[in-house]
């Protein structure tokens, strides 16, 4: 044993010299730590400067949770409905929606409060507030309620164009009235078109995704992991009636273009380029020349419309807007979508084998090129009875040779929705009083006193017959 000591000693000391001769003679560096790489980017590419937001790791979700559950609240819609024997029956559903202003404005589905006579929503701190609903769009499933409650938290709208697939999100709602409940999962696709609303003037461009969400999520949050809004969650695609793996969110910048029309006008402001269209398909690559199947070809261009007073015609294909490339019908009516009446696009098409662009004044599709005025939430008298009306446009009065207003919609359960009348009713007269434009509608109505009978009298544009509709002041 004690003749292995002076071995072990003379090893020590070899060791100790190579460490002193390779610091001071072979140049050895020293390396200085000078920052801290948080954790979430180790492993990951440098964030680009020019995102607005990075998205965290993937179980990085805590911080998103606890932002946005305070901004989702509960809603439920009560339905009263009357039998043939004058008795009435009640019947009730729920549903999420996201606090948009502190001041108690709310964004949902049309969905969710759709026919609804009473609207309560209960907010995350489990207080509970009687709603009013400022209005719908059942183009897009869109309503805004508003209660009256100030300093409520929201939530940052995001720029859903700038959403990636496979980005991590969650969804935040009240399944089966679970209130406050979070899901994960990524954007699976965008651009979704999956033929669930019925209207002529749809758009179906939805944000999907494999966060899980089931009847009561409609109408709740779907946000990014920095807690901002992606979308509002609107469907889903199943065989029993819950989730199967896959749910549809319509677009925030969407949205946000939808509840600001709602909140100033009471209505959507939709902008359109007049055009009947399809998606390309290979034998429209070959006929026409095209690069790709991407783009959107113009099967017509309604005379006198939007597109075609820009030089549109039927034949030519839609490749882009602003410079945002169009691959399809949901991308496209997407981006129209976020646009009024009066302004401009610029759209890039394909015709004769080549490129072109035009500037597009968009219309509405009553084919006007400004905001439509005498809107419902500016219109007390009309929001009370339920209706909606403007005035005929200069077309319409020398076609049908008569003076009056046209009603453009019907609140459900309203006075006028229980006289039967229906969309496209030209009044001509109240209480034998002639009408020539909403301001002598409100004038007159203004007139009569609660309580009294009021006359309207008529006719539909396809029928030749004089119609009348009654109900108390």
């Amino acid at each position: 044993m004690k003749k292995l000591i002076p071995v072990v000693v003379a090893s020590l000391c070899s060791a100790f010299c190579a460490v002193f001769l390779y610091a001071n003679f072979f140049g050895g560096e020293r390396v200085v730590v000078e920052k801290e790489i948080p954790s979430k980017y180790t492993n990951f590419a440098e964030p680009s400067p020019n995102e607005k937001y990075v998205t965290a790791a993937p179980t990085d979700f805590i911080v998103a949770a606890s932002k946005v559950t305070s901004s989702v609240v509960h809603i439920k819609s009560l339905t009263k409905s009357y039998d043939w024997w004058g008795g009435s029956n009640f019947a009730s559903s729920s549903g999420s929606g996201v606090i948009i202003s502190s001041d108690g404005y709310i964004a949902t589905n049309n969905h969710v409060v759709e026919g609804a006579t009473e609207l309560e929503v209960t907010l995350n701190n489990k207080r509970t507030y009687k709603a009013e609903l400022i209005g719908t769009d059942p183009t897009t499933d869109l309503a805004l309620l508003k209660i009256d409650k100030k300093s409520l938290p929201t939530l940052n709208f995001a720029d859903s164009d700038k959403s990636k697939v496979g980005e991590w999100v969650l969804a935040v709602g009240n399944p089966f009235s679970l209130t406050s409940t979070v899901t994960a999962g990524i954007i699976s696709a965008k651009g979704r078109n999956i033929e669930i609303l019925e209207d002529t003037y749809a758009i179906e461009s939805f944000i999907q995704t494999d966060a899980a969400v089931n009847p009561g999520n409609s109408g709740g949050a779907l946000v990014n992991t920095n807690g901002d809004l992606v979308g509002i969650n609107t469907a889903i695609i199943t065989k029993s009636g819950r989730y199967e793996g896959y749910s549809f969110a319509v677009p925030s910048n969407l949205v946000k273009k939808v509840i600001s029309d709602l909140k100033e006008y009471g209505k959507v402001q939709r902008g359109l380029l007049n055009v009947r269209i399809e998606d390309v398909n290979e034998l429209m690559v070959e006929e026409l020349g095209l690069p790709s199947m991407e783009g959107v070809y113009v099967r017509l261009a309604i005379p006198n419309g939007a597109a075609e007073e820009a030089g549109i015609r039927s034949g030519d294909v839609i490749k882009g807007i602003n410079g945002k490339p169009i691959k399809s019908i949901p991308e496209l009516q997407e981006i129209i979508g976020q646009f009024r009446p009066g302004d401009k696009v610029k759209l890039e098409y394909w015709r004769n084998g080549g490129k072109s662009f035009a500037t597009v004044t968009l219309k509405d599709k009553f084919g006007l090129s400004s905001i439509a005025e005498n809107s419902l939430s500016s219109n007390t008298e009309m929001k009370n009875l339920g209706i909606d009306l403007r005035n005929l446009t200069r077309d319409e009065a020398s076609r049908i040779k008569s003076k009056g207003v046209k009603v453009i919609s019907i609140t459900r359960n309203s006075k006028i929705d229980r006289t039967n009348m229906e969309p496209g009713y030209i009044i001509t007269k109240i209480n034998e009083k002639s009408v020539t434009s909403v301001e002598d509608f409100t004038k007159i109505m203004k007139s009569i006193k609660k309580g009294k009978k009021v006359m309207l009298e008529g006719f539909y544009e396809d029928y030749p017959d004089e119609y009348f509709y009654a109900f108390s002041r």
